[in-house]
């Protein structure tokens, strides 16, 4: 990845830190990954709560979801890039704050468009701590064991958000929604502290000039990802033609991005950046992946409860093997990343979730609950190891200057893979169940719906295990 690591940037200089500076500085990290994270999913159990709290309409505490939704998925690679130009440590610790004022005001909201307001400050706040923790590997640990980092950070994402809504669930039903976001206090603090205390310095290298900041790029960019945003979430999941304006606006403007981009002397994503083959393989691949992995997240709740007739405490307990599996999985798939090469892990991944959800496409009814199980938790630990394998992949050859805003490209991958799971899946699964109301579907309905979605799952993941093969084809192996 030659382009990524000669990117000419007035990089921060990198320091050297003890093995107990850095795990107490990775500790830090894991906090704010597994925050932000937890704040992407906590908010959607407490909607009809907070419909009734507020004697509002679903479309209007929907809004309570999107606004954090939209903060983050607009401004990710915007804040990477700033921390690139300003320094990673100091902005960290800004977001770190904003995260926390944003926690506390939607703790004491007294109005629904109060907590709106408050979700999107608590999403600015996540956007930076998403973009800038796998900034700061590179800075903490060596390369050799990059893996172990990101297979940590990886974890904490994938526990933060499979458990925001068995969490919120539980806390609502013991003392009220406020307790969803008042929880976060005592962990920012805690990750704010030890960010503060044991994250190396921001410094630079005088003889080089500091970097310009992409105003212009910034807004389109950011314009660009919320008006995607937008489209794929409004509706849920149905398509109007406000939907389709949304997409045609959201590519007229990434087009101009493009335009300006490539005249611009500091721009907020090189154009060279784009033009590396391993970075385009590692965002195109990620994105694939994330919108299959929101497939279990959309359907297993509605085939565990209306096509096996699971109560809901079971429903909770089956869902919760997700985040158990990634905690379990997360650090020992980093260090199989660091043994065998990310190459070679990232395509094992991949045909690990391939064939998981090939197993429950053609899942036979009568294995209840063992039959979903055990290819969930396949596709999960598959899901790590690819996870891991592809952020140490792209982040292992960047440049220091580029860290941040690559790792905003990563995580702004994984997002809109979301993003479009929940919207086109959801869509897929409701087509194929043959009904607009899952509702009310019939159990055999759900249970064919379900195959037909895990289904296009598994022609996803074989469309993206072509993209990583022929894409790195050309590279040299890497040696263990």
């Amino acid at each position: 990845m030659k382009s990524l690591v000669d990117a000419p940037e007035a990089a921060p200089v990198p320091q050297v830190q003890s093995n107990r500076a850095a795990r107490w500085a990775l500790a830090g990290l894991s906090l704010s990954m597994l925050l932000s994270s937890l704040g992407t999913s906590i908010a959607n159990v407490a909607l009809p709560t907070l419909a009734e709290a507020f004697a509002a309409t679903f479309p209007q505490v929907q809004w309570v979801v999107l606004a954090y939704l939209l903060a983050v998925t607009a401004l990710i690679v915007s804040v990477g890039r700033l921390g690139d130009v300003i320094g990673r440590r100091q902005l960290l610790l800004v977001g770190l704050a904003l995260f926390t004022v944003g926690s506390l005001l939607c703790g004491f909201a007294s109005t629904l468009w109060l907590l709106i307001a408050a979700r999107a400050v608590q999403g600015l706040g996540a956007a930076t701590m998403m973009a800038l923790t796998m900034a700061f590997v590179g800075d903490i640990v060596p390369k050799t064991q990059t893996g172990r980092a990101m297979g940590l950070l990886g974890t904490m994402s994938a526990v933060g958000t499979a458990l925001g809504p068995s969490l919120s669930g539980i806390l609502i039903t013991a003392s009220g929604w406020r307790t969803i976001f008042l929880l976060n206090l005592p962990l920012v603090l805690a990750a704010f502290l030890l960010a503060r205390s044991h994250l190396p310095t921001d410094r630079r290298d005088s003889a080089r000039p500091r970097a310009g900041f992409d105003g212009v790029g910034t807004l389109l960019l950011a314009l660009t990802l919320g008006l995607y945003a937008l489209a794929m979430t409004l509706g849920r999941g149905h398509f109007g033609r406000l939907n389709m304006a949304l997409l045609a606006a959201a590519a007229g403007l990434a087009g101009l991005f493009v335009f300006v981009e490539s005249r611009l002397a500091a721009p907020l994503i090189q154009v060279t950046l784009l033009r590396d083959r391993g970075l385009r393989v590692g965002l195109l691949t990620s994105g694939i992946v994330s919108t299959v992995m929101m497939t279990t997240l959309v359907v297993g709740p509605f085939y565990l409860s209306l096509a096996l007739a699971l109560k809901s405490a079971v429903v909770g307990l089956v869902l919760s093997l997700g985040p158990l599996v990634a905690a379990l999985t997360g650090v020992p798939a980093g260090r199989i990343v660091d043994r065998f090469g990310a190459q070679r892990v990232t395509v094992i991944g991949l045909i690990g979730i391939a064939c998981g959800a090939l197993t429950l496409a053609l899942l036979p009814a009568p294995l209840g609950i063992p039959g979903y199980i055990a290819p969930i938790v396949a596709i999960t630990v598959s899901y790590a190891l690819f996870q891991t394998a592809n952020n140490t992949a792209v982040m292992r050859e960047v440049s220091a200057g580029q860290r941040g805003v690559v790792s905003g490209l990563l995580n702004l991958s994984r997002n809109l893979g979301l993003i479009t799971g929940a919207s086109v899946m959801g869509a897929v699964f409701a087509f194929a169940s043959g009904t607009t109301d899952i509702i009310t579907a019939p159990a055999t309905a759900v249970a064919v719906g379900m195959r037909i979605t895990f289904g296009v799952s598994a022609g996803l993941m074989v469309v993206a295990l072509v993209i990583v093969v022929g894409g790195r084809a050309d590279k040299p192996p890497e040696h263990a």
